[in-house]
């Protein structure tokens, strides 16, 4: 089924698009995205807002999330080739940065995966930054605002490559079964020994 892709703000792909603009070559191309540039005019594509989750090991309740901005894919002729995040300021939406490796096409492969779910959802990216993971969070509510919310227990997360080691990346999985994986990640193991 098809995502539900809410649009991002105004005043957020206007900064992206004014970032762009002081890149342009006078090809009307991106004059370098890093070095897999390709040619022809380059377009932020599929915003998706960015919520980090904070505390998964916290034993003072459920994990909390915040909306850290918008990240929208870079694509030419050719497909992605980046993204740019705008993040919200005191006042309004401004350009954060540029970026690219290999989260942009595991977001890209993600979201094409998602598409062919029996259900709609509404994309999200969810970062943990305890993991250095980043996900494709696939909320169940499509009508929800897409800045606010937490992670229900039936919605999906799908971790982006490179996952972190025990967790799979592009496998969608429920938050419910998902997040004690991932807080088991960050607990300590126990000592196998003390010296006497």
């Amino acid at each position: 089924m098809p995502l539900r892709v809410h649009p991002a703000p105004a005043p957020a792909l206007r900064s992206v698009h004014a970032a762009l603009g002081s890149l342009t070559g006078p090809g009307g191309g991106l004059a370098r995205c890093g070095p897999s540039a390709g040619t022809g005019a380059v377009r932020p594509e599929l915003p998706l807002p960015l919520h980090v989750l904070d505390g998964i090991t916290s034993s003072s309740g459920p994990p909390a999330t915040r909306l850290a901005g918008w990240r929208f894919l870079l694509c030419d002729t050719h497909g992605p080739l980046g993204a740019a995040e705008a993040k919200p300021t005191a006042d309004g939406w401004a350009f954060s940065h540029f970026c690219e490796g290999p989260f942009v096409a595991s977001t890209e492969k993600a979201l094409r995966r998602a598409e062919a779910l029996p259900t709609t959802y509404q994309p999200r990216l969810l970062s943990v930054p305890e993991l250095y993971m980043l996900t494709l969070w696939l909320h169940s509510d499509t009508e929800a605002d897409a800045a606010d919310g937490t992670p229900a227990p039936a919605d999906l997360l799908v971790p982006l490559a490179p996952a972190p080691p025990g967790i799979a990346a592009h496998r969608p999985q429920r938050v419910d079964g998902l997040l004690p994986l991932m807080s088991r990640r960050l607990v300590p193991s126990p000592l196998l020994g003390t010296p006497a």
